[in-house]
């Protein structure tokens, strides 16, 4: 499942979705990102995440398939929010469903990582001192090459 949404989302809820009636799931692996009252500046107020419709849940949805090509998942649920949030509010939740803890583990950290770097959304923050687009960060670079690598 791949959701772009301006609403909340409950974690609860797509745990349950995610796990429900599957009995060959022996893992389950969530990570969900927030917005944090700093980034670029230290005096974050709020965000404005923006996306290309279509593009975005292509671009999601391959990375998906790419992990499952990698690993052997029985589900895995992708919600990125977008649009003006506030500092403690959710913006992503990757879940990931697997016979085994490690597996889920690292099938959440690439598509995390992937999402980071090859989805088409734009994080414009807003500070006391005034708003900019967020550049990308060599860390997320960094954590994508180590995929290359296995």
């Amino acid at each position: 499942m791949i959701t772009i949404q301006h609403e909340p989302f409950d974690i609860g809820a797509l745990y349950r979705r995610l796990s429900d009636g599957c009995h060959s799931t022996g893992a389950v692996v969530s990570f969900v990102g927030r917005v944090r009252d700093f980034n670029e500046s230290p005096e974050v107020t709020a965000l404005t995440l923006e996306h290309y419709p279509g593009m975005t849940e292509r671009a999601l949805e391959e990375v998906v398939e790419r992990a499952q090509q990698r690993w052997q998942i029985n589900d895995a649920i992708v919600v990125h929010r977008i649009g003006y949030m506030t500092p403690g509010d959710d913006i992503v939740a990757v879940l990931v469903s697997t016979a085994h803890r490690h597996a889920a583990f690292e099938a959440c950290a690439f598509i995390m990582d992937f999402l980071k770097t090859s989805a088409p959304f734009w994080k414009k923050e807003h500070t006391t001192k005034g708003d900019y687009w967020v550049s990308e960060r060599e860390s997320d670079l960094a954590s994508l090459k180590r995929w290359e690598q296995q």
